[in-house]
């Protein structure tokens, strides 16, 4: 354990079972958390350990509940695989000092992933995670990990199993009018890509005038054919079930259910950025609630525009939602997201909901009375038509410095015959041009993959863009 694989970085730790992701290394983290909790005066709270339905998910969150519970510090267990937002809300609910979830979110199948939620329920900022590294550096030194077996633990009551689904469902019925939504005559597709949200909409839902058609609702580690990340190469069965089932909409949850996709009911794939832009305008206008936005750097333009016919104020942080949770607490933001598909609202929790999230979207449906196909266009007449696309490209670690250097050493002057008008190195590089198009590169925080992202207000224009972002990189 001398050498230390254990790097925080987007949403916390994540790993490759077997090679890094091992129960000591679990353990390490397990210990570095507690630690953190004594130093913050944290640790009589208690701690929630959750996890995915990812390979020996339930495994490793035993063994994170063993080290908490040898460190004198009440753990609550979840007793199935739970949704990411649900265990963060049952954060608050408890009190709880926090929580710990074994999930690698939307990473492939051979990764999993260990994070810790603050006791806000929200993604643990930059300055948390390095306190906890730093206590984890210092037990990979001294190898010291305190244990109580799992069996002894529940014996003496340091540990009880604690079913979050009913308090989570509670708190939804308050912000949403469920029974209003179980009435609508809609049919719809939900897609849980093998992951943590299966059955939860038919739960919320069930029982009502509105059909639902769940698939790969099942437990299966390997997440055969996908990952579990809910964008359009991921959701081509989706799609199709949409189109063959005459449904009025799909929604897909990743693998931990804090992020959300949308098929629209011609089987085709809404953009995370359009659909962060029509729940705001859901907020907005169908709500009439006013509180400013929250968005990553690489999300949507029209989020600006909304700001601006609303009169409220939009903040933009780096990518990654334990900056977008700080900045939300900070501002009572109204609602907050990210490119991956995470959305958050005020009133729940500083965290991503993607479960929510497809309420809110089915509830915008019902009260405009349109198709997810019109509400584009609906969209569109207040803010101008806007096209994004993103791709992702492998490549070799080695080449990271070698890929830095050929972008910061080349900024173009123009991109597709348009001057670049700004160009931003805060989180990656961005170039905004003077149309308003932008072109983003950065790095993945938790895989070997970059990432280069556009926006233009032509469709036609989105693979130039990409194919210049891709010789920039010389990738």
């Amino acid at each position: 354990m001398k050498n230390n694989p254990i790097k925080f970085g987007t949403d916390g730790w994540r790993g490759i079972i077997a090679q890094d992701f091992t129960f000591d290394n679990v353990r390490v983290c397990a210990q570095g958390v507690t630690d953190y909790l004594k130093q913050s005066g944290l640790s009589s709270r208690g701690l929630i350990v959750g996890y995915d339905t990812r390979f020996a998910s339930e495994d490793f969150a035993s063994a994170v509940a063993e080290v908490v519970a040898g460190n004198g510090i009440k753990v609550y267990l979840c007793p199935r695989a739970t949704p990411t937002p649900v265990i963060s809300f049952g954060v608050v609910t408890q009190k709880a000092g926090g929580a710990i979830v074994i999930t690698a979110s939307h990473n492939p199948a051979i990764w999993s992933g260990f994070k810790y939620k603050t006791k806000d329920g929200a993604s643990a900022p930059p300055e948390v995670e390095t306190e906890i590294e730093k206590h984890i550096a210092h037990i990979l030194a001294t190898g010291k990990i305190n244990r109580l077996l799992l069996t002894e633990a529940l014996e003496q009551g340091i540990v009880e199993y604690l079913d979050l689904a009913p308090i989570y469902s509670r708190q939804l019925a308050k912000l949403i009018d469920l029974s209003e939504l179980r009435q609508a005559k809609l049919k719809i597709v939900v897609d849980s890509m093998y992951g943590a949200g299966a059955g939860y909409f038919k739960m919320l839902l069930g029982g009502g005038a509105i059909e639902l058609v769940e698939i790969n609702n099942e437990r299966n580690p390997l997440f055969p054919g996908i990952q579990p990340e809910p964008i359009a190469p991921n959701l081509a069965r989706l799609s199709a079930t949409v189109v063959d089932q005459r449904a009025n909409i799909g929604l897909a949850t990743d693998g931990d259910a804090d992020r959300l996709g949308i098929v629209d009911e011609n089987g085709r794939f809404l953009t995370t950025l359009q659909v962060f832009a029509l729940l705001a305008l859901y907020m907005l206008e169908i709500s009439g609630e006013r509180g400013a936005i929250v968005k990553t750097i690489n999300t949507s333009s029209m989020l600006y525009r909304l700001g601006e016919i609303f009169n409220v104020p939009v903040y933009e942080t780096p990518v990654g939602f334990k900056y977008v949770a700080s900045m939300m607490m900070t501002k009572n933001a109204l609602i907050c997201g990210e490119e991956s598909g995470g959305y958050g609202f005020r009133s729940h929790i500083p965290e991503r909901d993607g479960i929510l999230a497809g309420l809110y979207f089915l509830d915008l449906m019902i009260k405009t009375g349109k198709t997810p196909s019109e509400l584009i266009g609906y969209l569109y007449s207040k803010v101008g038509a806007h096209y994004y696309r993103r791709i992702d490209i492998k490549f070799p670690e080695p080449e990271r410095q070698a890929i830095i250097e050929r972008i910061k050493h080349n900024p173009p002057e123009y991109i597709d015959g348009v001057k670049v008008v700004k160009f931003d190195t805060a989180d990656g590089f961005r170039f905004i041009l003077a149309d308003a198009t932008w072109l983003f590169i950065r790095f993945s925080g938790t895989e070997p993959v970059l990432r280069i992202y556009t926006e233009s207000d032509s469709q036609s224009r989105l693979e130039k863009l990409l194919e210049f972002g891709r010789g920039l990189a010389g990738v």
